[in-house]
């Protein structure tokens, strides 16, 4: 056909699109490249690893971004503040919960109205976003095990973790992306027997977060795999800008919901575990993963406190209205402001920029553990086995869709 469209092949069309670091013409006769994704089941997500191997021995890790770019910080400079809120449940969307909580609470402080805010939405957001805490946690530990070679834990965390979806939904009528906290308020109130629904599930879980242990933190095929394995050091942790359990694991006590004291938090009775080199090393593969069961057990000692004072002392009442502090129009002063607040993954960061005269935000940026705790992989993989690389990135914890953002 005289219209046909003519397609012409062009050897350096890979180069052009996704280049590697590592030029064929500069490796050894030893060395080879292999690129780990960005299809690969286990690397949680469209992430891509180029590796540089010699042998067996990883040299070096260079992860390669943008396959899941979402544009969430150009989006949030053309949508008013409320409506930013539904794109930011999809950067960690594992995690909404506890996403929405930082952002509300940063243009809260921009609008001067934090200590306007009712006790019982207060709790109401604590409950939440730590219920939050447990699925994306329950999602860490299964999802790592199966990395490891274990199918079953990955079954029995998603179980437990369907009722908290479940209540979730019952709360905000979305499975996982909820928009339920607004900026002053909620999107309503509990529903009716909310609250001991709750406390059944509290009741259910403790006795399985037994069974979790025995099965995955003691158990000899795993402490093998991970002890001694991707070892974080402290100063290094630090140096990185690393966050979250990753951070405790290096044995510092570094806490957001202790340090800042934000919501509720100071009127809760919790530990900040870290790690301590039980099985290994501090800081190493293991010790991640213990941090992560560990919290488990202190969220569940925060839902069961924000249970007793939401049946007590701030208990719904007939004229309670969840939104009676939100604002009709968004409209801060100009300035900057950073608001940060402690996510199951690390510390979420959101900078705002207003000019004073418009309901959008002139700039908003997202600081993203996920996307810094990654940064560090090449360094603590630098001489470990291809077999162990899989092990270091599960224990990371991270979610592409705030990775990229």
């Amino acid at each position: 056909m005289a219209n046909e469209i003519q397609y012409t092949y062009q050897e350096d069309n890979l180069v052009r699109s996704e280049p590697n670091k590592y030029k064929e013409e500069e490796l050894r006769s030893t060395e080879v490249v292999i690129n780990l994704g960005p299809q690969h089941p286990s690397t949680h997500g469209v992430l891509r690893l180029e590796v540089l191997a010699d042998g067996e021995m990883i040299k070096e890790v260079v992860p390669h971004l943008g396959y899941l770019h979402r544009c969430f910080e150009k989006h949030a400079e053309s949508l008013p503040y409320n409506q930013i809120i539904p794109y930011v449940d999809r950067m960690d969307y594992l995690a909404a919960m506890n996403s929405e909580h930082a952002y509300a609470m940063g243009v809260e402080k921009m609008l001067g109205i934090e200590d306007k805010i009712p006790k019982r939405v207060e709790f109401i957001r604590v409950l939440v976003a730590e219920l939050n805490r447990l699925a994306s946690h329950f999602v860490a530990v299964g999802t790592y095990a199966m990395d490891i070679g274990a199918f079953t834990p990955f079954f029995w965390m998603m179980r437990d973790r369907e009722h908290i979806q479940r209540m979730l939904e019952w709360v905000s009528g979305a499975r996982m992306l909820y928009n339920y906290i607004w900026i002053g308020g909620l999107f309503y109130d509990l529903p009716v027997g909310f609250e001991e629904r709750c406390q059944q599930y509290i009741r259910y879980l403790k006795p399985k977060l037994k069974e979790l242990e025995d099965l995955i933190i003691n158990n000899k095929i795993f402490v093998e795999r991970t002890a001694n394995v991707g070892v974080l050091p402290r100063d290094l942790a630090i140096n990185y800008g690393v966050t979250g359990p990753m951070l405790r694991a290096s044995g510092l006590r570094l806490d957001l919901r202790k340090v800042d004291g934000y919501s509720v938090y100071p009127e809760l009775d919790f530990d900040i575990p870290i790690g301590e080199g039980k099985m290994g090393t501090q800081g190493d593969c293991w010790d991640r993963t213990y941090v992560r069961v560990l919290e488990i057990h202190e969220s569940v000692k925060i839902i069961e406190q924000c249970l007793e004072r939401l049946t007590s002392d701030h208990k719904r009442t007939r004229d309670f209205d969840p939104q009676q502090v939100v604002p009709k129009k968004i409209r801060p002063k100009a300035g900057d402001f950073y608001i940060r607040a402690e996510n199951p993954k690390g510390e979420l960061g959101f900078f705002f920029r207003a000019d004073g005269k418009s309901d959008i935000p002139y700039r908003c940026k997202a600081r993203a553990c996920s996307f810094v705790n990654l940064s560090v992989i090449s360094e603590i993989a630098r001489g470990s086995l291809i077999a162990d690389l899989v092990a270091i990135l599960g224990s990371i914890d991270i979610v592409l869709g705030e990775v990229d953002r």
